[in-house]
Parts: C-alpha cells; sequence; structure tokens
C-alpha cells in the first residue's frame, strides 16, 4: 500500500515532545522538510497537536504529531499538557527535543519516565548545536540544530530505528483464508451507509482477500439468498456488516463460516479476546447502570446511528432493564472509566493499534468489562458462537450458554 494510500490508523505514529521553547517544532519542520508548525521565539506557539503525513524510511509511512509543550502554565497550559499526554496513547515511538543550551531538565526527566512507563521506544534530541557548548547528553542522544540542518539526516536514521518492520505483517482476514476461495461480503446500503464510497474495514477486506488470490463476492443482505444459490459452490467465509448480523445469519446455511467487518477488526487491532471475554458482562447490567459506547471516528449521526440508537435499543430488549448509554467519539475518549458498568467500543479502524489497546487497558485497570459492536451484536442476537468458528481457539473463552 503506497503512501497516498495508507490510511491514518495504519501508519506509525511519531510524536516528537519537549519542554517550551526548546526547538521542537523548528526540529519538526527539519524532519518533514516542510513548514508543518509555526515557530516562534514566544514560549507557547504550538497550542494544538498538529500531525504531518510522510514518509520515513525504513519504516515507510508515517504520522510525524508536532505537540504543545508539556512545562507549560496556568488553566490552558493544562490543557495543553493534558492533550500532549493523550497523544502518548497513540504514539508508537517518541522523540525528545531537549533546549541544548541548558540540557535536560526536570520536565524532559518526567517525560522520559512517561515514555519508559507506556513502553514507547523513544529518542532524545539536543537541539541548538549551533547555538550551544557541549552539554553532558544521556547516552543514545542525537545532537542537531535546527537552524543550520547539522545533525537532522542522523536524527531521521536513528528514529527510522526505533522500531523494527521486520516482525509478521497482522492481516484482517487473509490469514484464515487461501488461495482459490471465494468470499461473500455483504454490505448493506442505507441511510447510515456513507455516500458514494465503503468504509475502511470493507475496504481493507476487500485488498487482503485479493491479495491472498482468493476472490471477493459483495452484494447486500437483500440479495444475499440469491446470490448464494447463484453461486456452483459455497463460499468459504461470509463477512457482514454487523448491523446484518441477525438476518445474513438467517440466509446463510449453517455450515458455511460466518462473521463480521467488527470482529475482524477487533483481532486486527489486538483486543478480541479481551471483547469476547468482556461481553458477558451484559448479562450482569442492572437497571440504571451506565454503559459506554464509544466510536474512534467523528461522524454525522443518522437517525439510525448503530452507536446512539440500534445498539442501546438491542441491549434495552435483551436485558428487559432501562439502562444510561453515554457516548465518546474521536480521541475524545474518557479517562475515567469508573462510572460505568460496560465499554463497547467500535472496531477502531479509524484508531491505531496502541491506543485501541491503551483504551483497553484503561478499562482493565478500572474494573470494567470491554467488548466491541460486533460481538455485542452477535451475543444478543444468539450467534455469537458461529461468529467466531474461524477462531477456535477463542470458543473456549466464550460465556457460558452460547
Amino acid at each position: 500500500m503506497g503512501l497516498n494510500a495508507t490510511p491514518s490508523a495504519e501508519r506509525l505514529h511519531i510524536g516528537f515532545f519537549g519542554a517550551r521553547n526548546a526547538g521542537k517544532s523548528s526540529v519538526v519542520n527539519a524532519v518533514t522538510g516542510q513548514q508543518m508548525s509555526v515557530v516562534s521565539d514566544v514560549k507557547g506557539t504550538t497550542t494544538d497537536p498538529v500531525t504531518k503525513s510522510m514518509e520515513l524510511l525504513p519504516l515507510g509511512p508515517v504520522v510525524i504529531i508536532d505537540t504543545p509543550g508539556f512545562d507549560d502554565l496556568g488553566a490552558l497550559g493544562e490543557l495543553r499538557v493534558k492533550r500532549t499526554r493523550q497523544i502518548l496513547n497513540r504514539a508508537d515511538c517518541a522523540v525528545l527535543v531537549v533546549d541544548g543550551t541548558i540540557g535536560m531538565s526536570d520536565a524532559d526527566r518526567e517525560m522520559v519516565e512517561l515514555f519508559k512507563q507506556k513502553s514507547i521506544p523513544y529518542l532524545i534530541v539536543f537541539n541548538k548545536k549551533d547555538l550551544s557548548a557541549p552539554v553532558e547528553m544521556p547516552e543514545g542522544a542525537v545532537q542537531v540544530s535546527a537552524t543550520t540542518g547539522e545533525g537532522i539526516e542522523q536524527l531521521k536514521d536513528r528514529i527510522g530505528g526505533l522500531i523494527s518492520t521486520d516482525g509478521p505483517s497482522i492481516r484482517l482476514v487473509g490469514d484464515v483464508i487461501h488461495p482459490g476461495e471465494c468470499i461473500v461480503l455483504v454490505i448493506p446500503i442505507d441511510s447510515s451507509a456513507p455516500k458514494g464510497r465503503l468504509i475502511l474495514p470493507q475496504q481493507q477486506a476487500i485488498r487482503d482477500i485479493l491479495e491472498s488470490g482468493a476472490s471477493a463476492l459483495v452484494t447486500r443482505e437483500l440479495e444475499l439468498a440469491d446470490t448464494l444459490k447463484k453461486l456452483q459452490e459455497p463460499p468459504a467465509l461470509v463477512i457482514t456488516d454487523s448491523q446484518a448480523f441477525k438476518q445474513v445469519d438467517a440466509v446463510t446455511p449453517k455450515e458455511i463460516p460466518l462473521t463480521s467487518f467488527s470482529i475482524l477488526m477487533a483481532r486486527y487491532k489486538g483486543f478480541l479476546t479481551q471483547a469476547v471475554e468482556g461481553v458477558a458482562a451484559i448479562d450482569r447490567l442492572q437497571e440504571e447502570d451506565k454503559v459506554l459506547i464509544s466510536e474512534g471516528c467523528t461522524h454525522h449521526r443518522q437517525c439510525e446511528d448503530i452507536g446512539t440508537v440500534k445498539i442501546p435499543n438491542w441491549l434495552r430488549k435483551y436485558t428487559g432493564k432501562e439502562l444510561v448509554f453515554e457516548t465518546s467519539s474521536g480521541l475524545g475518549f474518557p479517562e475515567d472509566l469508573s462510572p460505568y458498568q460496560l465499554v463497547i467500543h467500535c472496531g477502531g479502524c479509524m484508531l491505531n493499534s496502541r491506543e485501541m489497546i491503551y483504551r483497553q487497558k484503561c478499562a482493565a485497570d478500572a474494573g470494567v468489562p470491554f467488548t466491541n459492536y460486533g460481538i455485542t451484536i452477535a451475543y444478543v442476537n444468539g450467534i455469537l458462537r458461529r461468529s467466531l468458528g474461524i477462531f477456535p481457539d477463542l470458543l473456549a473463552k466464550l460465556p457460558k450458554g452460547e
């Protein structure tokens, strides 16, 4: 997948952190080769995270994130610091820019400890080499001048070595299908579907199927029964949008494996096991319990929106309880999850894996069960066991009765 075709969630995220006036934005501009961030001698010029998609060898397509100074003061400064810390939740690696004229500060050392706590690969960069005499630097630090460009190429090489790219690639569905097989994708086209395009998991599934040497046959749930009858041989797998799970289950012969885009995406993002284990909490919900429904993207809510309308209605019908539903979207995931008895998250196609794992761990730390849309919909419709049939190791983790 090329630079322009790679979605943000599929890119490595590199966060640049530093105290105010360390020259962080100047270093970012030098690394990207563009005037990505406004620079000034005035402290706190960068007020919000600024992102830039680019190619950085040997890592490939990446997202560069320039963050506000984390030593800012006052109420507005606290908000900037909070946003800076939030970036850590989705950063695959971090670059700490230090003012080379004064050396490491207490704030710099605090940030290094945060990197370590969150297990983020990091690199320390001493900027302003053209202005400063040699200062004591930690082992492995890089010295650069954003003004003259000295050391910038070395810095880019070092950043490229922070994360190994030699590990096995993660597949959405390609590892559970075989060349020559036919995979049927069920994609509803209703009022909540985006106009003129497919959503990211659907696009990724088609691409992954084709790269596996298999065939992707796309249909709506309305035509699924006729489509299956016309096939000379049964498909190896049917993948459906979770909203159509019940209807698709009813018309797909039981011998044909069935799952959903949301379930595949949960595995792809690394939290499917936790989602399967967490869904049993639905049976423990009591009157007035709070359920957080969280989405990784932001979009205009339709009258039949899945997160605010359909899932709440399904849960009320299944539990027979009057539950309290709250929602979050985009990067606005609550820091305090203790008020909730359950978190139901989307598949996370617009978030990188690190952000999704962070959210799942936040729930675990708060003792709050965590599941996702596809698992929830399959569970309340009594088809979770079938939807996980292509992942036999997960069947043992299913709630009793499923």
